[in-house]
């Protein structure tokens, strides 16, 4: 057994420097990686921040509709609603005002 360790002393200097030659590659490596990721989230941060420009838009356009036209709207809804209590047979009319009893 003593012989294996006076073989390994020679040894030791090649080892240390395998050693520090794959300590290097696994941190290079790991720099990839590391990139790779920031890359990819920065990719999906500019597709969320792309669709989110866009509903911010279809949200402006909704509240320009009912800001622009919003007490028309309202005067077609009732418009529908006394044409729909006028007509027999077709429904439930929407001004009931009885309740029903259990």
């Amino acid at each position: 057994m003593e012989d294996m360790i006076w073989v390994l002393v020679p040894l030791a200097p090649f080892l240390m420097v395998l050693g520090i030659v794959w300590m290097k590659n696994q941190q290079a490596l790991e720099e990839k990686r590391l990139n790779a990721t920031a890359s990819q989230s920065a990719e999906e941060a500019a597709r969320h921040a792309i669709q989110v420009a866009e509903l911010e838009r279809r949200v402006q356009v909704l509240e320009r509709i009912v800001t622009d036209k919003g007490y028309d709207v309202v005067a077609q809804i009732e418009a529908l609603r006394d044409t729909k209590s006028h007509e027999e047979g077709t429904g439930v009319p929407l001004d009931i005002k009885r309740q029903e009893k259990a």
